[in-house]
């Protein structure tokens, strides 16, 4: 039968024509009758999706509406709760109850969710790295270096020896007899400065000309003192010391005019903040010396008067006053406010930490343990062989290492490690100061800025590299062929610069297309430096601590940097390939 006419004849080939049956419908089955609605209905449960972002908060369900009542139906009354099947009621009751929030941004983005993975990976490494430690080394305390900075007589030897005298690090019995011999020799009130000025120059003037070092405890950490040079004449020495620090402390004269001398044009205290920033040292405690002197007799008005006008400078520096920077009022002679707070007799308005319970409880720096070994030489000397003192800047050091001294490409092994104490320990970590003596090197051989590295991946040894120069002071332009000193890390080496490839305009800062004819102060340029032997550098980006530079000339600083691209020295690999070439007859 056709779909399309019901009463239409079937024809089906074999058979005789058929008249239509009439198809039988099915009983109609009785209307549903619906309940009468007596109430609201139930909210549907609410799912949320959080990818990549923090835990946003669940919406509250919106309020339930009133109930509907018909006449033949009960009213509600309010003990009569509404039933509701389980699954709905056990998602719908903490919606209700809770708390309204505001509304969060749920929309997923790459960006976020790379944030949030970078944060994880590096917390997870942190751990990590953590636990290799304890396993390795045992429960060590945190090693801090901390270099004085400041004007000449500041007091930054006196505050230094009082340090160790009252932690530890000196003895009574050796201070009595330095006590002694400044009273013989009419220097009564140094004797404290003469447990880190050694050399007897050094304790007759009462200046510091080479880098004093000193080691002291307290029950939280392990710090190295760096005691830098106050002088002019001295700064290259100064930059050296600054260049193994970590935290740098400014110790400033509240004296009477002596705070005026050291900050105004000409005196060390400005151009001790912009080295230590540009050697790496990113956290600053300003000390406040001499507080206790009678010009002084601890006035708040004169320690807020230094704070004010060194609060701007700091900031210009690239320090931020609210997270880099702490004041804090001592007095290094009488030692009040180094160890234990200063009494309110004295000093009613001071309510701070003292200096020893700021540095223990500061963050600390971030260490690069994992990293390849990085070990700049500030120091060389013989005893029994050829023994190089520095900061290990990143990586791990132990007994027995076959280790690549750069930039001679020279093999040696660690014959021993010895810590600050001069006392021989297996191993040493990123962050500390050791010294160390090598097999198969000569000390003849050996000059400070040259760098003790891994094999496998060594630090970089070239002549020419390209750099980012800002321009901090000069009499004259700086031009094409323009020499200068440059310090970075630990070395020191005679540079020239061969070209000026860039400027930055002040008002984009974008680099220029065409090379500027000369930079002068206050301009940003973009130079090629050419050294006369190969140094160890590395890229900013990759190693801040061998990539940043300063630049002094006629004993000022000229120009701070940060190395940018270094150029591939193929001339020495040539050579040395061409050594071992020979020709059969």
């Amino acid at each position: 039968m056709s779909k399309l006419n019901a009463g239409a004849f079937e024809f089906v080939p074999g058979r005789a024509f058929v008249l239509p049956q009439k198809s039988q419908t099915p009983p109609s089955k009785p209307p549903l009758e619906r309940p009468l609605q007596t109430e609201a209905p139930a909210p549907a449960p609410t799912i949320t999706l959080n990818i990549g972002g923090s835990n946003t908060p669940v919406s509250p369900a919106p309020a339930p509406a009133p109930a509907l009542q018909s006449r033949s139906a009960p009213a509600l009354t309010p003990q009569s709760k509404p039933t509701l099947p389980p699954s709905v009621s056990a998602s719908t009751t903490p919606l209700q109850s809770s708390s309204p929030t505001p509304p969060t941004n749920k929309v997923f983005s790459t960006e976020r969710a790379k944030t949030d993975t970078t944060s994880i990976a590096k917390e997870v490494q942190a751990i990590a790295d953590q636990e290799v430690l304890k396993d390795l080394f045992g429960d060590v305390k945190e090693h801090l270096n901390i270099v004085f900075i400041g004007h000449v007589d500041a007091g930054k030897s006196t505050l230094g020896g009082n340090l160790l005298y009252i932690s530890g690090g000196v003895d009574k019995r050796t201070m009595e007899k330095y006590e002694k011999e400044a009273k013989e020799a009419g220097r009564e009130t140094w004797y404290l400065s003469w447990a880190l000025d050694s050399t007897p120059q050094e304790r007759s003037k009462g200046k510091t000309v080479e880098v004093g070092r000193a080691y002291f405890e307290t029950s939280f950490r392990r710090y190295t003192i760096l005691d830098a040079p106050g002088h002019k004449t001295y700064v290259p020495s100064m930059i050296s010391g600054a260049a193994q620090a970590d935290v740098a402390i400014l110790v400033i004269s509240a004296r009477k005019g002596e705070f005026e001398t050291g900050f105004e044009r000409g005196g060390q205290t400005r151009e001790h903040v912009m080295l230590v920033k540009t050697a790496g040292v990113s956290k600053i405690v300003i000390v406040i010396n001499k507080m206790d002197d009678p010009t002084v007799n601890w006035d708040k008005g004169r320690y807020t008067e230094i704070k004010d006008k060194l609060t701007p400078f700091v900031k210009s520096a690239g320090y931020n006053p609210k997270t880099d920077v702490t004041f804090i009022p001592v007095s290094g002679y009488t030692g009040q406010n180094l160890k234990d707070r200063v009494a309110k007799s004295i000093c009613s308005w001071n309510d701070g930490p003292s200096f020893l319970e700021h540095m223990d409880n500061m963050p600390m720096v971030d260490r690069k343990i994992n990293a390849p070994l990085m070990m700049p030489v500030s120091e060389k000397y013989k005893d029994m062989g050829a023994i190089i003192v520095g900061k290990i800047e990143s990586g791990h050091i132990r007994k027995g290492d076959s280790l690549t001294l750069m930039p001679n490409k020279s093999a040696v092994e660690v014959a021993a490690i010895y810590n600050e104490m001069e006392e021989e320990v297996p191993s040493a970590i990123c962050g500390d100061n050791v010294r160390v003596r090598l097999r198969g090197v000569e000390d003849e051989d050996i000059s400070p800025g040259f760098v003790l590295t891994s094999p496998k991946s060594p630090v970089r040894a070239v002549r020419q590299f390209e750099a980012q120069l800002a321009i901090l002071e000069h009499k004259n332009i700086i031009c094409a062929g323009y020499s200068a000193v440059m310090h970075v890390h630990t070395l020191s080496e005679e540079v020239t610069l061969p070209a000026l490839l860039h400027y930055f305009d002040k008002a984009t800062g974008r680099k220029s297309k065409k090379p500027p004819q000369f930079a002068k102060k206050g301009q940003k340029v973009v130079a090629l430096i050419e050294t006369t032997l190969p140094i160890c550098v590395e890229r900013f980006i990759d190693y801040p601590q061998l990539g940043r530079f300063t630049l002094r000339d006629e004993g000022r600083t000229i120009a701070i940097g940060k190395i940018t691209k270094l150029h591939d020295d193929r001339v020495d690999e040539v050579t040395e390939g061409m050594a071992h070439v020979s020709v059969a007859a």
